[in-house]
């Protein structure tokens, strides 16, 4: 797959599980809720996407060439982004 075929791919699954779970930076936020209760300490929506992050990357480290945690991968790097600039919007307002 090359890039432009991956980043193809990533809006077509970030555009599916918006539809499933709405809003990417409101979901983010709830995970980063439900997170700071289980740890207790405060997370933050962003820290939620760089968490997946580290998460897809501790995957590919077995298998490199799993095509749909590339894919995830990229799409939590567009989350991550997201998220920081919903943060920013919302400061401003």
């Amino acid at each position: 797959m090359n890039k432009n075929e991956l980043l193809d791919a990533c809006k077509a699954v970030l555009n599916s599980r918006g539809q499933h779970y709405g809003n990417i930076y409101e979901n983010h936020k709830r995970i980063a809720e439900i997170w700071s209760i289980i740890l207790g300490i405060k997370i933050l929506p962003e820290q939620v996407a760089l968490m997946m992050v580290g998460l897809k990357v501790s995957r590919l480290i077995e298998t490199p060439d799993h095509q749909d945690s590339i894919i995830d991968l990229a799409g939590y790097a567009a989350t991550l982004s997201e998220c920081v600039e919903e943060k920013k919007k919302n400061k401003t307002n």
